[in-house]
């Protein structure tokens, strides 16, 4: 039995960290995490429902309207001859003290509309606007989460190499510290030599530390937007750490001239361009409301009174007179003309306003895109050069070592040729991210990171 328990204690001492470590989470993940949790994204999609429902409450007004009533009251019956003005608060009944009766009422008021000149349909056709400006807004608002999500994931992964970086050179620096301690004490090197490797030991260490820094303040970003805890934030780097396939690093030339079309299917420019086409809306909309309104009605009634010579108590409470009618009324809103004169011109400037600033929403995404192309063929000739630049470095550093050792240099030589190498692994991972990050941001100014994440997928 003993024995029996010790195995389950075993087993599960094994599964228990299994059990508690986080699924690595790869770029595809980030960035679905981020389009399902930040409420920047949650609320845009709500506006669209909203907008939606408005539009729904647009076309119901084609229906016509139908008003049910039933009431009863006891009530003085006294009347007297006069004028009320229209008020809410002296009923239709005025009068002195009288006998109180019972009286009723029931009817059925049924108004339509049956044409308005193009009202009700500018009018639903303005809720449509507004339902497209707000799914374009909701567009806009998924692209730019995804896309700082994204570059929140490249820069975990940037920092965490930069880390692994920092992290060898402290080890190369504790080995040489050790090497020229051990030279210092057999009396074949000066004493300096062992406070100078000891100063660069603690130079790298200090480095490490700020790359350590860097990953967690990194991992707090990309959690803002994945709604993970900092601490649970294990990525899986993919392809990032290599350079995109088929994507070889042109030679050193001169920035190529950009030829990319305007981007008007961009969904900023999208979403700009509903913006114009709502404000025409609403300026059809007023240009329409200068009209008559036509309404026909149906009425049909039945009242009760307990007020007759002949009826007492209850009575009343029973309609027994029934009336009922057909008509159509025509209503002119004769002196709203200047001030819907006043709102047409106020829409007009609108429209001139946000059609300027849909000009202004081309060019900056043209600018957009070409610094993103200026930064992505940058990264391409430094990835070309980075690899270079690193095989020199460890050259360097194993030559200098051996001098070094063979008492052929002094330590600043091998201390300079050792920054030097961990400068080269930190540009050589560098150069290859930022050509990943250079083509998110050309994706991010075509308006679809799609084919980045496809690019991306390991």
């Amino acid at each position: 039995m003993k024995t029996w328990r010790g195995c389950v204690v075993v087993c599960l001492s094994i599964w228990a960290p299994a059990a508690g470590a986080q699924t690595p989470l790869a770029l595809a993940d980030a960035v679905k995490l981020a389009l399902d949790n930040y409420p920047a994204v949650r609320t845009a999609l709500a506006n669209v429902e909203v907008s939606a429902a408005g539009a729904d409450l647009a076309r119901t007004v084609y229906l016509p309207r139908a008003d049910l009533l039933w009431q009863m009251n006891r009530a003085t019956r006294n009347n007297v001859s006069g004028l009320v003005l229209p008020q809410p608060v002296v009923a239709g009944i005025s009068g002195g003290s009288g006998d109180p009766v019972w009286s009723s009422a029931t009817g059925l008021l049924v108004n339509w509309e049956p044409f308005d000149f193009g009202v009700r349909g500018a009018n639903v056709a303005s809720a449509d606007a507004a339902l497209r400006r707000a799914s374009a807004s909701a567009e806009v608002t998924e692209l730019q989460v995804a896309t700082v999500a994204a570059e929140a994931f490249l820069n975990v992964v940037t920092t965490e190499q930069t880390l692994r970086t920092a992290e060898a050179a402290v080890e190369r620096a504790r080995v040489f510290h050790e090497v020229v301690s051990a030279r210092v004490d057999a009396g074949l090197r000066p004493g300096v030599d062992a406070a100078r490797a000891r100063a660069e030991l603690a130079v790298a260490e200090t480095q490490r530390i700020i790359a350590e820094q860097n990953v967690q303040v990194a991992r707090v970003i990309l959690a803002q937007y994945t709604g993970r805890e900092p601490a649970d934030i294990v990525v899986s780097p993919g392809r990032l750490l290599v350079l995109p396939p088929g994507d070889a690093p042109p030679a050193a030339s001169p920035t190529p001239t950009l030829t990319a079309p305007r981007p008007a299917a961009h969904p900023l420019a999208t979403e700009q361009n509903a913006v114009i086409e709502e404000s025409r809306a609403r300026l059809r909309l007023l240009e329409r409301s200068y009209m008559p309104r036509f309404n026909v009605l149906f009425n049909t009634y039945a009242r009760g009174t307990g007020a007759l010579p002949n009826q007492s108590g209850l009575a009343g409470l029973r309609p027994s007179v029934q009336n009922w009618a057909v008509g159509l009324n025509v209503i002119f809103p004769l002196l709203d003309r200047p001030a819907l004169e006043a709102r047409e011109q106020a829409e007009r400037q609108r429209q001139v306003a946000e059609t300027a600033r849909y000009d202004r929403v081309l060019e900056d995404l043209d600018a957009q895109m070409g610094r993103a192309q200026a930064v992505l063929d940058g990264a391409r000739r430094a990835a070309g050069n980075t690899p270079f630049e690193l095989d020199a470095a460890r050259a360097t550093e194993q030559q200098a070592t051996a001098r070094y050792q063979s008492g052929l240099a002094n330590i600043i030589e091998v201390a300079d040729a050792q920054r030097l190498l961990t400068k080269a692994e930190i540009d050589d991972v560098i150069a290859k991210l930022n050509v990943w990050r250079g083509l998110l941001l050309v994706s991010a100014a075509e308006g679809d990171i799609e084919p980045f994440l496809t690019r991306a997928q390991p």
